[in-house]
């Protein structure tokens, strides 16, 4: 499921300070690192193991989140007579991690870096994750260098992947990205980028793949003065580089099944009521969905500026519950492909913040290089998905909570007040309703509310500290 990211003025972040770490006791997450990890990393940093191949060569660049340090993917994109060649280079965390030893062990433990409006809790210890393994621009690193060649009209023709030595030259955010674009002052490498990800873009519409445009809200001063919640779209720069990690996914999926050992990210077809269920809302919110038209090219083409499309956006991550982690060594999985991709797909480009994404990348360099899987990695399959699964649910319950104290604190002064809503989901003795304005989904009270119709609710009740907002139909 995409992430929904929430944007928090600092006033709010510091008075909700208790609430944070209330939150991070009750999902038990980890605060700091054993000391036997903490020396681990400290040791590795110092001394990085460097592969023999060197390609600082490469022009590579990053580009990230303003103000991230844990850089996990640098790309490099060159025109070629038939077409074009990407090179995506991988932190290479397995270079730092000893199989087995404490720091690996608490990686297991916390399965991924959890995201807060106060602090981060990394996977791994600072001076690895934003310092020695992160694609940092100005020092060689060691990574894992995926080559791929692909026809004029963005289809693969070939991928590799290989440890080497690269070295980043610039650090961009996506807003730098968006504007070199739009100003026409983009260099080369950047240019392509922009390229190549409206080809890809243009190559999953056809495959049927869905692309789910998560708007980010942020908590703002509205024009009476009171916080109103506004949607963000993402920027287009956020889609082309998207897209060069899903590349790589799909090559990683092809490499592992064709060695027939590996972790699919799977996700199977949305349920027909699921999608049933969104289309009416969608016409209640007023948001065109021809009879007979399927959800993909529908979901995709909404625009999140739009408030009543933004709210379609949100409720159609409904759709991509049940993604899961799939290991296979031996006969595939029965079930391989991610339905949103609309192909096999594998999470390989994130290691500094997913662990399973180094026991991927150790796989696809095994099954490249036609060798053995090392046995840290092959050993370590059948309890990944349970780690993963665990650990991708505290970061939801942790987005979740970020999601409840924004619309909880635009919500404080308007106690008492009635919205015009959309009811989304229905219980017994309450539902939930979607606002159209402010974009808030909560919870509300009362028997047989009509499924899919609008309706006017009050705001019964507004609990900033506990994070939640209900409403009855007025």
């Amino acid at each position: 499921m995409p992430t929904t990211r929430v944007v928090l003025p600092e006033a709010v972040v510091a008075d909700a300070a208790p609430s944070w770490q209330e939150l991070r006791d009750e999902l038990r997450t980890p605060d700091g690192f054993p000391p036997a990890a903490d020396a681990e990393a400290e040791a590795a940093a110092r001394s990085p193991e460097l592969p023999a191949l060197d390609r600082t060569d490469l022009p590579l660049f990053t580009v990230d989140p303003e103000g991230s340090r844990d850089l996990d993917q640098a790309v490099a994109i060159e025109r070629r007579a038939t077409g074009y060649r990407v090179h995506y280079a991988i932190a290479d965390v397995a270079a730092f991690v000893v199989p087995g030893g404490p720091l690996d062990s608490e990686a297991h433990r916390r399965g991924v870096t959890l995201y807060a409006p106060d602090r981060n809790v990394p996977l791994y210890p600072e001076v690895l994750g934003a310092g020695a393994a992160s694609l940092l621009p100005g020092g060689d690193r060691p990574a894992l260098l995926w080559t791929h060649d692909l026809d004029a009209g963005g289809e693969v023709v070939a991928s590799d992947v290989r440890r080497a030595r690269v070295r980043s030259r610039r650090r961009l955010t996506y807003a730098e990205v968006q504007r070199l674009v739009d100003r026409g002052t983009a260099d080369g490498g950047v240019a392509l980028l922009a390229e190549v990800g409206r080809l890809r873009q243009a190559r999953a519409a056809e495959r049927g793949a869905v692309e789910l445009p998560t708007p980010e809200q942020e908590v703002a001063d509205g024009p009476d003065g009171r916080p109103c919640l506004v949607f963000r779209a993402p920027l287009a720069s956020e889609g082309w580089n998207a897209e060069i990690s899903l590349l790589t996914g799909m090559a990683a999926a092809r490499l592992m099944l064709g060695a027939g050992v590996g972790l699919l990210r799977t996700l199977p077809s949305p349920d027909p009521r699921e999608v049933a269920s969104l289309r009416r809302s969608a016409l209640a919110l007023g948001v065109d969905w021809p009879a007979g038209a399927g959800y993909a090219p529908v979901i995709s083409a909404l625009d999140p500026n739009v408030a009543e499309e933004a709210a379609v956006l949100t409720l159609a991550a409904r759709l991509l519950r049940g993604a899961a982690y799939t290991a296979f060594d031996g006969a595939p999985p029965e079930q391989p492909a991610h339905s949103a991709v609309a192909a096999p797909y594998a999470h390989c480009t994130a290691p500094l913040r997913r662990l399973a994404d180094r026991h991927v990348g150790e796989i696809c360099l095994a099954a490249a290089a036609g060798r053995e899987v090392p046995g840290w990695a092959r050993r370590a399959l059948p309890g990944l998905p349970a780690v993963m699964d665990g650990a991708t649910r505290r970061a939801k319950e942790l987005e979740r909570a970020v999601v409840d104290l924004a619309e909880a604190v635009v919500l404080a002064p308007r106690f008492g007040e009635t919205f015009d809503a959309v009811v989304v989901e229905r219980g017994d003795r309450h539902g939930v309703v979607q606002l159209r304005d402010p974009a808030v989904r909560a919870r509300c009270e009362g028997d047989d509310l009509p499924l899919g119709e609008a309706i006017r609710v009050r705001l019964v009740s507004v609990d900033v500290p506990g994070r939640t907002v209900r409403f009855r139909p007025a």
